[in-house]
């Protein structure tokens, strides 16, 4: 790093220079700051790889900013706040919606190296954390697995989630629970520098399904297979477009080429956009399943599954079938055992009688995720000994 000028410790460390020398009155603490290319790339982050080879994402120092602002307004984040991340640091949640966020809002941060819902619930009262971001199943878990009214958790405010939808009886139980709470959806993407829509929290309740509306200056459009644009309610991939949105894949010219256009990142993510301006996400575009012609969003399923007594989160995935192509398969987590009969009428109940789950396994055990959280379908159907569709 040849344009390195000075190294910083804590204490005194030969060869550095003393960090509280930042805070005191000395102008040669620190050299003046460079002047940067707004445009040029701050951080390359790796894409999850929940359904191929992670690709080098190009964060620019604008995109970082943008967001960073975004969640921070979004979310009334205030100086003095004590914000806790539970996503790496080295993912876009962890490192824009958590430290940039943080810094942006003069906001303590609170690091937890893992999951545990309990130790969350204790760390949170202990610390009076305000914010927090987490995936929905993380929020069941906390109403699960402890109870989150046994804790003083009057200080947090609001409760941003993403990477699935909220079940409704888990929204139901929070507002119970922690009447103070403002949930709110946040969509994005490494390839987005995370969020391009949120959603107001006064309309998570009425739009559960929902994923918000475009975030500052952000536009997400609908595009059909032939790339012209779907008008509004009609289902294809979601595009977006704006500061946010990375230039490319860092040394991938194809994967670049192939995933954006004219400025906009196609996200490989089925959805819709409601006359209203709401965006919905019905699933990715290599989950969806199609049972002898007919497509179904996975995601549609797992919610009513969600509503079913015990069931602490699922993920359905395709089962091969030489008749019909594909036939819809729930895997079922649960801490006790399920009545698979009553479940299987519950779905058949609430969905079409393609879409039902015809058959399921049903486990104790957590389904796996990669470091970012997201479920890993792909290894669900290589455990099961299914043919693989990545």
């Amino acid at each position: 790093m040849p344009a390195l000028v000075r190294r910083f410790a804590l204490g005194k460390v030969e060869g550095f220079c003393n960090y509280h020398r930042l805070l005191g009155a000395d102008p040669e603490a620190a050299p003046p700051p460079a002047k940067v290319d707004p445009e040029a790339v701050a951080t390359i982050l790796y894409t999850s790889g929940t359904t191929g080879v992670p690709k080098g994402a190009m964060l620019t120092h604008l995109g970082i900013v943008h967001s960073a602002t975004a969640f921070a307004t979004f979310m009334d984040s205030r100086p003095g706040d004590r914000e806790g991340v539970i996503a790496p640091l080295s993912h876009v949640t962890g490192l824009v919606g958590g430290v940039h966020k943080a810094v942006r809002a003069q906001a303590t941060l609170l690091v937890m190296r893992e999951f545990k819902a309990s130790a969350f619930l204790k760390l949170a009262a202990a610390e009076k954390l305000t914010h927090c971001a987490m995936v929905p199943a993380m929020y069941n878990l906390c109403l699960v697995q402890d109870d989150p009214a046994n804790h003083d958790l009057s200080a947090w405010r609001w409760g941003g989630y993403g990477g699935a939808p909220m079940p409704a009886p888990t929204i139901e139980r929070l507002a119970q629970k922690l009447p103070n709470l403002k949930l709110m959806n946040c969509y994005g993407a490494t390839e987005t520098t995370s969020p391009v829509t949120m959603m107001p929290p006064e309309k998570t309740a009425s739009h559960r399904l929902s994923v918000g509306k475009s975030s500052f200056g952000a536009l997400t459009v609908v595009m059909d297979d032939e790339g012209r644009e779907c008008p509004p309610g009609v289902h294809g991939e979601l595009w977006h477009f704006g500061p946010m949105v990375v230039p490319g894949y860092w040394e991938n010219p194809e994967a670049t080429a192939k995933e954006f256009a004219g400025g906009f990142w196609k996200s490989g993510d089925i959805g819709s956009i409601d006359a209203d301006g709401f965006v919905y996400v019905h699933d990715r575009k290599k989950d969806m399943i199609n049972r002898g012609g007919y497509k179904i969003f996975t995601a549609q399923v797992e919610s009513v599954l969600a509503a079913f007594p015990g069931v602490t989160e699922s993920a359905v995935i395709a089962k091969p079938c030489p008749v019909l192509g594909e036939r819809v398969h729930a895997v079922v987590v649960a801490p006790e055992p399920l009545d698979e009969a009553a479940l299987a009428a519950h779905c058949r109940r609430e969905l079409a009688d393609y879409q039902a789950p015809e058959s399921f396994t049903v486990t104790p055990e957590p389904l796996p995720r990669n470091h970012n959280g997201k479920i890993m379908k792909r290894s669900l159907r290589e455990a099961l000994d299914f043919v693989a569709r990545d």
